[in-house]
């Protein structure tokens, strides 16, 4: 087993993670107030699994997962909104697997209508 390629970003209410494996079987994920675990396989049988010591507390009641064909979104509510998160792990080391998502990334003050946006639209698939 490997661990998926995991593109990351933040927002002021949410992080959002997007472990990419395209056509997804066994998919579980589970989000705890301060880690996350991820496993799946892809359409080859290759097991992936990823573990994540989240940099600060969640709400894990009201964080979810999307799947689609290419990958498996999770958005995570921030315990603490609209403070900035300078990395997703709790320890400050970057794993290889892990990236910054930067078509996603941006300056987000005053970006929480966006956000809410993006949230409901997840909510609907």
């Amino acid at each position: 087993r490997q661990p998926a390629k995991t593109l990351w970003y933040d927002r002021p209410r949410y992080v959002y993670l997007e472990f990419c494996v395209e056509d997804s079987t066994d998919v579980k994920v589970v989000i705890e107030d301060q880690r996350l675990v991820f496993s799946c396989k892809n359409a080859d049988g290759v097991e992936f699994y990823n573990e994540i010591n989240l940099y600060a507390r969640v709400n894990s009641k009201d964080s979810r997962e999307k799947r689609s064909d290419r990958s498996i979104t999770c958005f995570m509510r921030k315990w603490k909104e609209k403070v900035a998160w300078p990395r997703i792990t709790k320890e400050n080391i970057k794993p290889a697997w892990l990236s910054v998502d930067f078509d996603n990334w941006r300056d987000w003050e005053g970006d929480e209508e966006v956000e809410r946006a993006m949230v409901e639209q997840y909510a609907e698939v």
